[in-house]
């Protein structure tokens, strides 16, 4: 490891950032650096804006990607290498505003009941039942289950946040039955090396292998099952505070997303063209007398002439 890495870890640790986004920024960086051939000391912020576009017009990355290798040099230069001056010329792209894509309560049945394996089943469950990040779902413990209080009890899960969420009672025989036949410890659903948590892309992989068991027509990602845990919720009608308390959400404005794709919520308010009052009906015309033109037929048997109604 260079030392400027071992220099950037250390300061992203010693201001308590996660694990995941201490090594994020760091592989953005040295993708960066990787990109010039050079060091980051010797690039500015001329050779960021060419390998944004990079990134966006050639390499055609998603946003998020993009703004997570802003944000990684923008500490680099303004801590790391004590470059304050150099922030002005990055740009900050505005992460564009997406809505999630949902899964129907009947979708999300079949989806639990494809895995064939008790293990499969129970954690994608549980990232339904508790509307777990995926990252917490990897980190969840076999003592953080409270099955007398029905409290799920999550450890420093984004933003170094501990919180409690409900545990459903229809999940927690699912999870003494996996409990009784694997005995897990540390972790609640461990790996094949029971030391280290279940990394994330597994669960992505079992998402996909469920979803095309069960023929939904759409890519599943673990993060969809959080989505449809918060849609179901306020189609029940629970209300946004007791949802961001769940979800674990910084700010009530995340959690209001969920009012643009929940069925619900979007029927019950009334349409302005449905609150116009009605117009008074319509008064009878009077029907206007036929006109009547004389046509002239002539044939063998003679000339005749007969009325017809005018056009």
């Amino acid at each position: 490891m260079s030392p400027l890495r071992q220099r950037m870890r250390e300061d992203l640790q010693s201001r308590n950032y996660a694990p995941q986004t201490i090594d994020c920024s760091l592989r953005c960086v040295a993708q960066f650096a990787q990109y010039f051939g050079i060091s980051p000391t010797r690039l500015g912020p001329a050779q960021v804006r060419q390998y944004q576009r990079y990134l966006v017009q050639e390499k055609h990355v998603a946003w998020t990607v993009v703004v997570q290798t802003v944000c990684a040099l923008r500490f680099l230069d303004r801590v790391t290498l004590q470059r304050p001056e150099m922030l002005e010329g990055i740009p900050q792209p505005k992460r564009p505003k997406t809505l999630p894509i949902l899964l129907s309560p009947a979708e999300v049945a079949a989806l639990l009941q494809a895995p064939r394996r008790l293990k499969s089943r129970g954690i994608l469950t549980t990232l339904y039942a508790a509307g777990l990040r995926v990252s917490e779902r990897c980190h969840l413990q076999v003592t953080d289950v409270d099955s007398s209080r029905l409290v799920l009890r999550m450890q420093q899960g984004k933003g170094r946040q501990d919180r409690s969420v409900m545990l459903a009672p229809s999940l927690l025989p699912l999870l003494r039955q996996y409990w009784q036949r694997y005995t897990p410890r540390p972790w609640r659903f461990p790996g094949r090396d029971p030391a280290p948590p279940l990394s994330r892309k597994t669960v992505s992989v079992l998402c996909q292998q469920a979803g095309g068991r069960a023929h939904l027509g759409k890519a599943v990602h673990p993060h969809m099952l959080r989505h449809a845990f918060a849609s179901h919720l306020l189609d029940a009608g629970v209300d946004l505070r007791r949802l961001q308390l769940l979800l674990g959400h910084r700010r009530l404005r995340t959690t209001t997303r969920y009012l643009h794709v929940s069925p619900h919520a979007l029927t019950a308010i009334p349409s302005p063209l449905d609150l116009l009052p009605s117009p008074p009906p319509a008064e009878p015309q009077p029907c206007a007398a036929p006109r009547w033109k004389w046509r002239t037929w002539s044939g063998s048997m003679g000339r005749r002439i007969w009325p017809a109604m005018a056009r």
